[in-house]
């Protein structure tokens, strides 16, 4: 099998070389680097030729294609020569993408020797003046997003190559980080560091491969920025020894009601349109997912990283036309896969199995609602949403029947009918039941305040009449 030897050329001058280097180099085979930017390159040039891939940074668009190429024809030289050098800045196991893509593309067409070299990271760390390596994170500046960046680690990016990628960083950084946070601008090769607020990462003259972005730790005392990892901490403290007394003594069941509540305080604040209280109740919401995954943990059947994985799993299974071959071009047949999906996953053999498996915890209306969608989805249903209102009137007009008679046990079964037939109605004209009703109570708290405001007496002493009246009125308000 031909070989790819991979050398390390460091992070400093000639006299860092390894020996091992030096001996890779001195064997007279076909050498090439990456980039004749490091700077001993052209001193190793004195002795040995050695061919440069720069050109292909203005050949390809993409860097992702340019490491491709670098890749391909690294593989088609060691085919030609059989055996061939190729050096890389640094350490070939830091930052190198195209090391990368040999170990993992190549690694049953070409043996690969890696001769290690110092590497940028150690410089960077040591430029920057981090002395707790404990909490460090090494980061690809092609690969991040704004769920890679932990504010509890010292984040580094590489290979920060031009403005346009620092821009990319910049404005993901933001999402996490404040954006006055200072910042460091390295390069590893200069032994420059200099230090500027997020907001101006992208304003430097010179990037380029050997261009790090450091970011320090957030204190806790200090942060204006939290992550998940931190509510985690909160709810341990507040579940500990010298915890809160009443978070202490609650269980799954205990506040269960809790999860309900919230759910509709989200949903009353996007109901409402108001942005900072959305993100309050979410939060609240949030809170609840993580104390039940720490009671989980202390009884020791989950913890919050299971509920995540499975949350996780869930998402690419039920979406097969997104993570896998299944298509879909519409909503209706991204919803078709999904529910196809869920069926397989849960096991369920027969129709009515599916209608079982809502849950009974839902409230009655949003329950029916599910179990009359997922019985329409095999055929079950009306034509049309007039048919429904049919049926709306003939259940009201058999409850009135069942009244009149005074029999309270098929009135009970009648009223029972109605609303299944309602929720029916809600459900073919869009209408969520829950939400429906719980605006109707709003909106009878707001003008039953209204009658207790403008009302010049105690209500135990006005008339129905007089609260009729100003009921009236706040219908204008």
């Amino acid at each position: 099998m031909n070989t790819i030897q991979i050398i390390g050329l460091g992070a400093g001058t000639k006299e860092e070389l390894t020996l091992k280097a030096y001996q890779a180099l001195s064997e007279n085979i076909p050498t090439f680097v990456r980039t004749d930017r490091h700077p001993i390159v052209e001193e190793l040039r004195e002795n040995i030729k050695i061919e440069s891939f720069d050109d292909y940074f203005e050949k390809y668009s993409t860097f992702n294609e340019i490491y491709e190429k670098i890749a391909e024809e690294l593989v088609r030289l060691a085919n030609c020569h059989g055996k061939i050098n190729y050096c890389t800045s640094g350490s070939p196991y830091y930052g190198d993408i195209v090391t990368k893509k040999l170990l993992n593309e190549y690694k049953d067409q070409i043996n690969i020797i890696i001769i290690d070299g110092m590497s940028f990271i150690d410089k960077c760390i040591k430029l920057s003046g981090y002395t707790d390596y404990k909490n460090i994170s090494i980061l690809d500046s092609f690969e991040v997003d704004e769920f890679t960046f932990d504010v509890n680690s010292f984040n580094i990016i590489t290979q920060v190559d031009d403005v346009e990628t620092a821009s990319y960083l910049k404005i993901k950084l933001m999402e996490v980080y404040p954006s006055t946070i200072d910042t460091l601008i390295i390069d590893v090769l200069e032994n420059n560091v200099k230090k500027v607020p997020l907001y101006m990462l992208d304003q430097e003259k010179k990037y380029g491969f050997s261009t790090y972005f450091c970011i320090l730790p957030i204190e806790i005392s200090d942060n204006k920025v939290y992550n998940v990892n931190n509510l985690r901490r909160i709810v341990r403290i507040l579940r500990g020894p010298d915890g809160c007394p009443w978070d202490k003594k609650q269980t799954h069941r205990s506040i269960r009601q809790h999860v309900i509540e919230e759910a509709y305080e989200v949903v009353d604040a996007i109901d409402k349109g108001d942005i900072d209280n959305l993100i309050e109740e979410l939060g609240d919401l949030l809170f609840q997912v993580v104390f039940h995954s720490e009671l989980g943990s202390e009884e020791g059947y989950f913890n919050f990283n299971d509920v995540v994985t499975n949350v996780c799993k869930k998402m690419y299974f039920r979406h097969p036309h997104v993570f896998g071959d299944v298509s879909a071009h519409s909503a209706e047949e991204a919803l078709e896969s999904w529910e196809n999906s869920k069926l397989k996953e849960k096991n369920l053999s027969t129709y009515t199995d599916n209608l079982k498996n809502v849950p009974k915890a839902l409230s009655p209306l949003s329950r029916s609602y599910k179990i009359q969608k997922r019985a329409a989805e095999v055929g079950f249903d009306w034509s049309d949403s007039k048919d429904v209102l049919a049926k709306v009137k003939e259940e009201l007009l058999e409850f009135i029947e069942e009244y009149n008679k005074n029999n309270i046990e098929n009135m009970e079964e009648e009223f029972g009918d109605l609303l299944f037939a309602l929720v029916n109605f809600a459900r073919f004209e869009n209408i969520n039941p829950d939400v429906a009703l719980n605006k109707t109570i709003n909106k009878f708290i707001n003008r039953f305040e209204y009658i207790e405001k403008n009302s010049t007496k105690d209500l135990k002493q006005m008339t129905l009449k007089e609260m009729d009246e100003l009921w009236e009125k706040s219908k204008f308000q």
